[in-house]
């Protein structure tokens, strides 16, 4: 059995990992094997995820005075937090995936840049395309303006030449 140190200390850890991750979402994992838990810890670490099983009243000690505050009535049962710093998209799609594959693991309620959202508004957020396709699209539309504006001052050039090199030939011609 821990300490009241030790559980303190505990506390603490998961207040700071709290803080500091803007995107978290609760999940059940009631009766998951072992085999399947290690492999969603496996591709979570490869998205550069954070996810860590909590017990629920240290949990809602750490909750409090952080965002996760506003989502503390979802720690019951077997519960497990994973927490995004950068990227919501990417967590939801991961957890939304192994909800849907597992029948034992399921979605509680998440938290997206701060602001507490529900489990329908998590599936609708792991529809999204994740951040590099967003950014790579608006770069797109960004960059197509310039080429549009380049292609028609080009267009204005080659189109004096070849009225210059008409009127040459005419001249000669005559």
């Amino acid at each position: 059995m821990k300490t009241r140190a030790q559980k303190d200390q505990e506390i603490e850890g998961l207040r700071k990992e709290f803080q500091e991750s803007p995107h978290a979402l609760i999940v059940s994992f009631q009766g998951i094997k072992v085999s399947d838990d290690e492999r969603l810890r496996r591709e979570l670490r490869q998205a550069n995820l954070t996810y860590r099983v909590v017990k629920n009243t240290l949990a809602i000690r750490a909750s409090e005075g952080t965002p996760m505050a506003q989502l503390k009535d979802n720690f019951t049962t077997a519960t497990a937090v994973a927490l995004s710093k950068d990227d919501p998209v990417t967590l939801a799609k991961l957890l939304s995936k192994w909800a849907k594959e597992s029948p034992v693991f399921s979605l509680k309620a998440g938290i997206v840049e701060g602001q507490a959202i529900r489990v329908e508004d998590v599936e609708a957020l792991s529809n999204m395309p994740s951040k590099e396709v967003l950014v790579s699209k608006i770069m797109f539309l960004i960059n197509s303006g310039a080429q549009r504006l380049a292609v028609a001052t080009a267009g204005v050039a080659r189109n004096l030449t070849v009225v210059m090199d008409q009127v040459r030939a005419q001249k000669e011609g005559a």
